[in-house]
């Protein structure tokens, strides 16, 4: 059984990137890889001297096969495909404009997923307001609605919705169940960016001279592309439904037939895309690596340094979070979705999402039957403040710090860990807050 101590290196890494860009920017950069593989040896060789070498592999090799290579695998491929879309034409950023194209990515993101969408549409707004001085705010916000609460409706649009598929939840049961509360939070966040978008744009007249050439008309190149994200997509949603059973284990992970297909079909997506995409679209997006190489570095130092956290969150009320486990229970035993709103949600904002859906949908039963119907609101109160709480730090869902990267790769001046985490409290907050008096 780990014991507090054991999620400090995951403490550790969290710091991390919240302080080091800020305290010492020139050293993160050039040995941010060292950092994260710094934290994670002080897991794996306390892990190996305590409970043996084995024990330390098999941990090693179960968070690698089982959720960080898939993980990095799907974030690579909606990366490397969207990446190759260029929409030709040069749009003129502003209030209006800029809702379009979110509320655009909005609708994407439980199609293609939040990091399929945030991947497509923000180069085009990037681009569209690559002539205005104030244009973090339009970043935060398309991470807000695109690269979060957006994706509450389908299991393709978020990862601990896909596993709520995974456990027998309906395919179109969050859609049904779902819509009124992501119709509110994209919504009201919609409504308050183009308040606060018109208030930017009174301020920064005359603005700059706009850097991309005006065209005629508008198209689209690496049009190739567009069907190999619906292929993603489908290999996706064949992962869930297909039970192959186990291909093969190494060291005690299990590898199944559906992952293995899934996986192996995601890298030829990502294969052809690369090959097939014209170079003038990757050349026109800017496109590089250097985004999805940092995010995966960081991810890979979450997913091993997480293990032992989220063991302490499965060992329930005995366990070190007992107190957390214990407070969204009544007395009589009935779950209270209010708690499990606010508790799922504010694991969700620093811990990866997807195993903390998990934790608590086990929490309230686990019977996905049950939920779907006699405990409907939990259920409805774990997946949503899974999806959109993820929005609270730039940790919280993968496509944050990949938005985050891209951004910074084109110049913009994007705020630190704890700024961004400002703008969630004085943004976000408040309507979690309205949510819960609402529906929970």
């Amino acid at each position: 059984m780990f014991g507090p101590l054991w999620g400090l290196p995951f403490a550790g890494l969290l710091l991390s990137i919240a302080l080091m860009p800020l305290a010492v920017p020139g050293f993160w950069h050039r040995h941010q890889g060292k950092v994260v593989a710094a934290w994670a040896l002080a897991w794996l060789l306390p892990q190996a001297a305590v409970f043996g070498v084995d024990a330390a592999w098999h941990g090693l090799v179960h968070a690698a096969v089982g959720e960080c290579i898939p993980f990095i695998v799907l974030l690579a491929t909606l990366f490397i495909v969207a990446g190759g879309i260029f929409v030709r034409g040069n749009l003129h950023g502003g209030p209006g404009l800029n809702v379009a194209l979110m509320a655009i990515g909005a609708v994407l993101a439980s199609v293609m997923g939040t990091t399929g969408a945030s991947m497509l549409m923000i180069r085009p707004l990037i681009r569209a307001n690559d002539q205005r001085r104030h244009v973090a705010h339009v970043v935060v916000f398309f991470i807000f609605i695109v690269s979060n609460a957006a994706g509450a409706l389908t299991p393709l649009g978020d990862p601990p919705l896909f596993l709520g598929f995974l456990q027998g939840v309906a395919f179109s049961w969050t859609l049904v169940h779902l819509l009124p509360h992501t119709l509110f939070m994209v919504g009201s966040l919609l409504g308050i960016f183009w308040l606060l978008d018109r208030w930017y744009c009174g301020r920064e007249e005359p603005r700059r001279v706009d850097p991309t050439p005006d065209t005629r008309g508008f198209g689209v190149e690496g049009a190739i592309n567009l069907p190999l994200l619906a292929g993603v997509a489908g290999l996706i949603l064949m992962s869930g439904v297909w039970q192959g059973g186990v291909a093969f284990t190494l060291a005690g992970a299990e590898v199944t037939w559906q992952g293995l297909a899934r996986d192996l079909g995601l890298l030829a997506i990502a294969a052809v895309s690369w090959f097939a995409t014209p170079a003038s679209a990757h050349a026109q997006n800017q496109f590089g690596f250097g985004p999805i190489v940092e995010v995966a570095k960081l991810f890979a130092g979450i997913f091993l340094t997480i293990v032992p956290v989220i063991a302490m969150l499965r060992a329930g009320v005995h366990g070190p979070f007992g107190a957390v486990v214990s407070a969204v229970t009544a007395p009589d035993g009935t779950p209270l979705p209010g708690m499990y709103f606010w508790a799922s949600g504010a694991l969700s904002s620093f811990l990866d999402n997807a195993p903390t859906y998990l934790v608590f949908f086990n929490a309230a039963g686990g019977d996905a039957q049950q939920l779907m119907t006699q405990y409907a609101t939990t259920l409805v109160a774990i997946s949503a403040g899974s999806v959109f709480m993820g929005a609270n730090s730039y940790i919280g869902n993968a496509p944050n710090l990949m938005v985050k990267a891209v951004a910074e790769s084109r110049g913009i001046r994007m705020p630190g860990f704890f700024g961004y985490m400002g703008w969630s409290m004085a943004v976000l907050l408040p309507l979690f807050v309205l949510m819960t008096l609402i529906w929970f």
